[in-house]
């Protein structure tokens, strides 16, 4: 489940957003309008039947889409597996181009929402959906579908909260304290490190700009916004340069690796004990049981450390959410189809057991998530713990332009890492303030500097 890491934007959806490129504008046939109540009367007449289409990345989609059409034999969801990430995204937007074949309802990552809208493919479904629906979510979860504006592009599906996890074991033997702020972190990477110059309790990964973003986000930053009816960009902030830099420091002192993540060398050394740590996500133990299976039972999760002692704030690495195309003739019922998938507990039981995913829905995390992952199976609390870290998720808002960000960071922390330098880390978030900015005003946005 590790998550997927351009499109020139041709129109916007201006609705309540507002997010207009410049000298562009867009109609908004095919979006759809209800009454806002989410609410609407099922065809009764079979020759009234709704035919839905729906793309979808996810495993066991097609069992949790049988349960709906059984209930709703008049709204029937066919589902259409697709590739994830980029390819999904590519074939949606020449669909939305070409001005058919585009399906009623879009599985999307929340890093690609904006370009989406950007290029007219989602609808804004705020007037189809019951306004109870955002109460279902926390607020990391709802601003990634809602761009921080009144509009509603989709419904948050499912979420990567981000967490620490650490071998408990190797803890015990050199009697090393779980860290509950990044400056304890800092001592105990030092601390484990002397007690044993092979082993790190952590790496930075110059090639996981999903990874630096939800640290990003839990100190706070938000690389985009909208202001009216421009686009800016801060990456280079207060929030993201603490963040770098603070890496920075650890990798320039030597008390943790600097190797990406993935790799044979970094698979190894999660299996031998000389990779302590890992800063990751709700998906981690999918990736743990599969790359170091003989250290089931030896690893635990943690809060991430905060910033300030006592505050109690994550980021987000990878989820996804349900959209509803533009295109879609039926737009009532898709959103209606959609709000069911994401906050209904009879379909949350579903994404978990046939999907695989961790819910978006706080109240789903509790009830469809009762027993650890069999790779926790000695933190019986592995469940409620996230659940509780799930709720703590900062707001953080994508822009247009996330690939040529995410490319940057590979490019500009490539050089870092190697450099192996406190200085070297925070240029590379200048540099690749500069190249976004750059790429949003040449692409033919109206930026705000």
């Amino acid at each position: 489940m590790r998550p997927h890491t351009s499109v020139k934007a041709a129109a916007v959806v201006a609705a309540a957003s507002a997010l207009l490129l410049a000298g562009c504008s867009s109609d908004d046939s095919g979006s759809g309008s209800g009454s806002g109540s989410g609410a609407y009367t099922t065809p009764t007449d079979p020759a009234q039947k709704i035919e839905l289409t729906y793309w979808t990345w996810a495993p066991g989609m097609d069992k949790v889409a049988a349960v709906w059409n059984k209930e709703h034999p008049t709204i029937h969801v066919e589902v259409n597996k697709q590739d994830g990430g980029d390819p999904a995204v590519t074939k949606l937007l020449t669909a939305i181009k070409a001005g058919s074949g585009a399906p009623d309802i879009m599985q999307a990552e929340y890093q690609k929402i904006p370009t989406l809208v950007a290029s007219d493919a989602l609808a804004d479904i705020s007037k189809d959906i019951d306004p109870a629906t955002k109460s279902a979510f926390g607020d990391g979860s709802w601003n990634a579908v809602t761009l921080g504006s009144d509009a509603v592009y989709a419904v948050p599906q499912d979420s990567g909260p981000m967490e620490f996890y650490y071998r408990a074991d190797v803890f015990e033997k050199y009697g090393l304290t779980v860290p509950t702020t990044w400056d304890d972190y800092a001592k105990v990477a030092e601390e484990l490190h002397q007690k044993d110059p092979k082993a790190y309790l952590g790496t930075f990964s110059s090639t996981d700009a999903g990874w630096f973003t939800g640290l990003a986000q839990q100190a706070g930053a938000s690389w985009w916004g909208v202001d009216g009816d421009a686009w800016s960009v801060d990456i280079d902030s207060e929030a993201t340069q603490k963040v770098a830099t603070y890496w920075g420091k650890l990798v320039e002192e030597g008390v943790i690796d600097n190797k990406p993540m993935y790799t044979p060398a970094w698979n190894k050394a999660l299996n031998d004990g000389t990779q302590v740590g890992w800063i990751s996500a709700i998906w981690a133990p999918g990736v743990l049981s599969g790359n170091a299976p003989d250290t089931k039972g030896q690893w635990k999760m943690a809060k991430l450390p905060q910033w300030t002692a006592g505050d109690d704030a994550t980021g987000n690495w990878g989820g996804s959410a349900t959209a509803v195309t533009t295109q879609s003739k039926n737009p009532q019922y898709a959103a209606e189809f959609v709000t069911w998938l994401n906050t209904s507990s009879e379909a949350a039981d579903l994404l978990v057991s046939e999907g695989g995913l961790y819910p978006a829905a706080l109240a789903s995390q509790k009830s469809a998530l009762t027993s650890p992952p069999d790779f926790f199976s000695n933190q019986p609390d592995f469940y409620s713990l996230a659940a509780e870290i799930s709720g703590t998720v900062k707001p953080f808002t994508y822009g247009p332009n996330v690939d040529v960000a995410y490319s940057a960071y590979n490019d500009e922390f490539g050089k870092a890492t190697k450099a192996k330098t406190q200085q070297a880390f925070g240029d590379a978030v200048t540099s690749m303030q500069k190249t976004t900015l750059d790429n949003l005003k040449s692409s033919g946005y109206n930026v705000k500097e």
